[in-house]
């Protein structure tokens, strides 16, 4: 049996920093079905969607336990080769085949990736995992793009080679990435691994060459229904605004669901929203019932009630949860207000020490994405910044975290611990405060607004949720009581840690988690009115 290829110490080292930079970048990293991961020595192909750059491969390669598999052998675009840079030297310790595109090289004839198929193809024998995304380019858009058929046709060229072993097999694992927001800092991402699909010479001859071109395509349409499946995937980004308004309607705010449930709730949404998949299939369901001219109008116009109350939030700068309760006394949102602030201010002083040790992250960080968003169009650019902040990020982390070190000696054994353990702890305190402050400024929206026009928004959201329960109950079947639901299904995150006593004794622990919205970003305004 092989044994896969030995863990370079350079792959051990980026495994390990880049674990950390993402968990410090992203507020939390759910990851859902590790036990679909075949272990090291089984051939395997992880496919994945593709929207976040080079950041949807180091959470990949973190994603996996080493004890599953030693490597992930990883595939980039060649252009990303051979520069004086950190990102290219990055990619190439990781052990990662360049591939050619052809939109990468005006002359296509010298895009010819034979060589790389056959590096691949020795990996897999060597019972190596690769990744590979079958979108073929990563893009900032809200639905996933058609796959190409490389990966088919890899499983189909690796077979051939080995249709005398009996014994050879390759699985296929599927892999869903969401980002809540995926530029962020401190918002949340969902790792979903599907069951493996598992090939061999003697049971799938149809994939053997010669072979039938319509057996590939029916491979990838099973690969992206699969991995379309574990992901918000909309042709829209308003699509995905009315699904994500519905599900908060639904499942209100303090629901203790896990971020898989709140990602596969929005996308029911999004499907039974989707009007145009229905007209266009004219077999379409939703749930058990076959999708009707009466269904289809009365979702049309739900959908534009949505959007309508959404466009209202968005210009107040409110959200649902404050319209959901009834409006509160002048005196009660002034006191909550005094409340709010007080304690905002307090963690603000006192975070201000470790903040001036962030601050030149945050400065370089910022300059270096904002440069870049000028050399190209939002849709061709906007899906690195996660990478260039990642990336400018842990450069400058490291040069404020040794230089602390080396201008406190000859106390820098004692400063070379307590500067990481403050930059934490001062993430944390600025976290909340933060939190603290933008409560504080939507009560006094509240107050702006005034009672009679919230009293009659009110009234407005209960017709919706009205709404939005008979199409979740009776049409999508979905439970009636959601938030009973959710809080007695599996999965230990649940959002907002509840009780003063697990609040507090997790209160150091980097997997602890404050908010309560899996929306929610570190950003001194509310984010009422944004998809991704």
């Amino acid at each position: 049996m092989p044994t896969g290829t030995p863990t370079p110490w350079s792959y051990v080292l980026i495994r390990l920093l880049f674990r950390f930079v993402l968990k410090i970048f992203y507020g939390s990293i759910v990851v859902e079905g590790t036990h679909n991961i075949p272990l090291t020595g089984r051939p395997c192909i992880v496919s994945a969607n593709h929207s976040n750059s080079l950041t949807d491969a180091l959470l990949l390669v973190t994603a996996i336990p080493p004890k599953d598999r030693n490597m992930l052998r990883l595939t980039a675009k060649a252009t990303q080769f051979g520069h004086r840079t950190f990102t290219s030297w990055l990619i190439e310790s990781a052990g990662t085949v360049p591939i050619k595109r052809r939109k990468d090289y005006v002359d296509s004839s010298t895009v010819d990736n034979t060589e790389v198929m056959g590096k691949l193809m020795e990996a897999l024998e060597l019972g190596d995992a690769v990744c590979l995304f079958p979108e073929g380019m990563s893009r900032y858009h809200p639905g996933i793009a058609p796959f190409k058929t490389g990966v088919a046709r890899l499983i189909s060229d690796v077979l051939t080679r080995n249709r005398n072993n009996p014994e050879f097999e390759i699985c296929l694992l599927n892999c869903s990435v969401t980002y809540m927001h995926r530029q962020h800092f401190r918002s949340d991402v969902l790792v979903t691994f599907h069951p493996p699909m598992t090939f061999t010479p003697k049971t799938h001859p149809e994939l053997l060459a010669p072979i039938d071109y319509n057996n590939i395509r029916s491979l990838t349409a099973q690969m992206h229904d699969q991995i379309s499946s574990g992901t918000i995937d909309s042709p829209s980004w308003d699509l995905v605004r009315v699904a994500k308004l519905a599900a908060r309607i639904y499942a209100p705010l303090g629901t203790r669901m896990t971020l898989g449930d709140h990602v596969r709730l929005v996308r029911t949404f999004v499907e039974a929203f989707n009007l145009k998949a229905a007209d266009n299939n004219p077999d379409a369901h939703l749930g058990d019932e076959e999708t009707t001219a009466p269904e289809t109008a009365e979702l049309a116009q739900l959908r534009v009630d949505l959007t309508t109350y959404q466009d209202q939030l968005a210009r107040w700068g409110i959200k649902d949860d404050r319209i959901r309760r009834q409006p509160r006394s002048r005196i009660f949102i002034l006191w909550r207000m005094f409340v709010r602030l007080t304690w905002s201010l307090c963690l603000f002083c006192i975070s201000f020490p470790g903040q001036l040790l962030w601050l030149p992250i945050f400065l370089t960080t910022f300059y270096a994405v904002h440069n870049f968003k000028k050399t190209g169009p939002i849709w061709d650019t906007w899906d690195e910044i996660a990478q260039y902040k990642l990336i400018y990020g842990l450069i400058s982390g490291l040069c404020v975290w040794f230089g602390s070190a080396a201008l406190t000696f000859p106390f820098s054994v004692f400063t070379f611990f307590l500067v990481p353990a403050l930059m934490w702890m001062t993430l944390r305190w600025f976290e909340d405060a933060v939190s603290a402050f933008r409560a504080f400024t939507s009560l006094m929206r509240l107050l702006l607004v005034g009672k009679p026009a919230l009293r009659s928004m009110h009234v407005r959201r209960e017709e919706l949720h009205a709404s939005i329960m008979r199409l979740a109950v009776q049409t999508l079947g979905l439970p009636e009581e959601p938030e009973a639901y959710f809080a007695g299904l599996g999965g230990k995150e649940k959002g907002r840690v509840r009780g003063r006593w697990e609040s507090g004794s997790r209160y150091f622990s980097i997997k602890r988690r404050r908010k309560r919205d899996w929306n929610e970003t570190l950003r001194l305004y509310e984010l009422h009115d944004i998809a991704d």
